[in-house]
């Protein structure tokens, strides 16, 4: 399994497109998921386009295909909220249970500056990972607390 970091200045060297990545976490978020449309202004977003402050993706994949996401946006409120928010992660569905998470996870929280909270449903099963790597009900905000962001 290959992970690539990619941020602004990566965004002409990375491996996917943006179209790519954006498909694929429409497919794999399943029900948690959102349009097409909001994954692309989040990954915008994070590529510091229209206004966006920033932030990063990880890609996790095998060969040429998408196995695995995670978008990160800087929320630039660092001192009273966290600095970033974990918007969106997804494994691909045949490669759930073979540490994609972990390693998209794990170089999430490599690259991350700041603190990072996150929004998942209490039905969620990926909860318990969070839940893994020290997020509480405290920094991980449930249904509700952060969808204007």
């Amino acid at each position: 399994m290959n992970v690539t970091y990619i941020d602004a200045n990566t965004n002409s060297n990375k491996p996917f497109t943006d179209a790519q990545i954006v498909a694929f976490l429409h497919t794999h978020l399943d029900q948690y998921g959102d349009d097409k449309e909001s994954i692309s202004r989040c990954l915008n977003f994070a590529m510091e386009r229209n206004n966006g402050l920033g932030g990063f993706a990880v890609v996790a994949s095998e060969g040429e295909e998408i196995i695995g996401a995670v978008i990160i946006n800087k929320t630039g409120m660092g001192g009273y909220i966290p600095e970033n928010i974990l918007v969106y992660i997804a494994a691909h569905q045949k490669y759930r249970g073979k540490g994609v998470g972990r390693a998209l996870m794990d170089e999430t929280l490599k690259r991350a500056v700041g603190d990072i909270a996150l929004h998942v449903e209490k039905d969620n099963p990926a909860r318990f990972m969070y839940e893994k790597y020290g997020f509480t009900n405290d920094n991980m905000y449930y249904y509700g607390i952060f969808e204007t962001i």
